[in-house]
């Protein structure tokens, strides 16, 4: 299943124009992510608060992700603090699928960002978060946090913005979305038969592991006739049909 490197700002030290920072905010963002990531069938980690963007650039690079998704809300220069507003979708201009994840990301904020043709995709070779990860990767600037009417946006959207990003990365990866709810267990009836985890929810769906009947197996949200499931390490979907509750 898609796997994506989280990386919220760790940057307490820029504060919002109406109270907090942008470590705060970008930080539950990520944490609003995570239940709709799961029951999408997204696995994901999260960066170290402590280890800046440089550790969050080496653990993305230790391990194998799709995706390093770098959360930040923006700042004007000091000859313009205040007075700019816009959300910044930053990519990598050698990456065709960078450029990509940045666009769908992008498109898809115009949709509650009430500036809509201020949500931009836009190219960089700077920020390292951008050019120096392993995975694709881009850099989202989700507003600025010294301007009044962007700040406040952010904090009345939260929720928002994770579903929307989540629903974007879902659109990257061409997996439906799956809305988020309590994680429950079931219980694999399939007659004597292994039931098979599929990477999409369709029969056609590549084959990546397989429960043993009788087994018990974690739900974490369900799209048509498939569940959103995790057995032994595997993140998949599997046939509703043959899961009890």
């Amino acid at each position: 299943m898609p796997s994506v490197f989280l990386s919220p700002s760790t940057q307490e030290w820029n504060p919002y124009v109406n109270g907090g920072n942008e470590e705060l905010y970008m930080n539950q963002i990520a944490d609003r992510m995570e239940p709709y990531l799961r029951s999408s069938g997204i696995v994901y980690r999260r960066n170290d608060p402590n280890r800046g963007a440089v550790g969050a650039i080496a653990d993305s690079n230790a391990g194998s992700f799709d995706v390093h998704l770098a959360l930040h809300s923006n700042a004007a220069p000091e000859s313009l603090a205040g007075k700019l507003r816009g959300i910044d979708i930053y990519y990598s201009p050698n990456s065709q699928d960078s450029e990509r994840l940045a666009t769908i990301i992008a498109n898809n904020f115009k949709m509650i960002y009430p500036l809509p043709d201020k949500s931009n995709a836009r190219p960089t070779t700077s920020l390292g978060e951008v050019t120096q990860t392993k995975a694709v990767a881009v850099l989202c600037e989700i507003g600025y946090h010294d301007n009044i009417q962007d700040a406040a946006w952010i904090k009345n959207n939260i929720n928002n913005i994770a579903v929307n990003l989540t629903e974007s990365l879902c659109d990257y990866f061409g997996i439906p979305f799956v809305n988020a709810g309590p994680v429950r267990m079931g219980t694999v009836t399939a007659g004597g038969s292994n039931l098979n985890i599929r990477k999409f929810p369709s029969v056609n769906g590549q084959v990546i592991g397989s429960i043993p009947d009788g087994a018990s197996v974690t739900i974490y949200g369900r799209t048509d006739g498939w569940y959103v499931v995790f057995y032994q390490g595997i993140t998949g979907y599997a046939s509703a049909e043959f899961i009890s509750v």
